[in-house]
């Protein structure tokens, strides 16, 4: 018959689990996945365009930020994200708002620069929100559209300080330099103004 062992000590026991735990604590953290990134607005989807099609930085520290600049993408939602993705399209913006159901996703940290104005001067000073849909087409324009993207621009304008009037939202075809005609004539910019500031 074996004898027993004698059971480990409890300073045994505790140096054996710390030790077991140093490889862990020396890892390096998981990454984020794509779903998972924190975001600047609450309940959107993280999105993220390539890291050639916008300019990091650290807004509102390295630029003041004094506008929102109302974008139409004269694409699908999907493409548009897809656009944003490719390295060799230079182009983003910071939110994407879907027409359907107003689903937002998050492309650009606000702190990070877009490049969705044509105007670098613009584009350091403003967040870009694409509203999927054409400028010709006013049925893209959903009601869940315009509120979910008021909602998104109203609490922009609180967290930087901007007014939440036309001088400083303004639409693409108002930047200088521009050739773009978004959001369009069909853009109801009474409404749109109406929903920041109520909600």
């Amino acid at each position: 018959m074996d004898r027993a062992r004698p059971l480990p000590s409890r300073r045994r026991l505790l140096k054996g689990a710390a030790l077991a735990a140093v490889p862990y604590a020396l890892l390096p953290s998981t990454p984020a996945s794509a779903g998972s990134q924190a975001v600047d607005y609450p309940d959107v989807e993280w999105r993220p365009a390539s890291s050639s099609n916008y300019t990091a930085s650290d807004r509102p520290m390295a630029y003041s930020l004094d506008r929102v600049i109302i974008h139409v993408t004269q694409e699908t939602y999907a493409r548009t994200i897809s656009i944003f993705q490719n390295p060799e399209k230079k182009v983003s913006a910071h939110y994407v708002v879907r027409s359907a159901d107003g689903h937002v996703a998050q492309c650009v940290r606000e702190a990070d620069v877009a490049w969705h104005a044509g105007n670098w001067d613009y584009n350091t000073h403003s967040i870009g929100i694409e509203h999927e849909g054409w400028v010709d087409q006013p049925a893209y324009f959903t009601d869940a559209l315009y509120e979910q993207s008021a909602k998104l621009t109203a609490a922009i304008c609180d967290t930087y300080g901007i007014p939440k009037d036309r001088a400083h939202i303004i639409g693409h075809f108002e930047v200088p330099g521009t050739d773009h005609t978004d959001p369009g004539p069909n853009w109801d910019w009474v409404r749109y103004i109406r929903l920041v500031n109520f909600a």
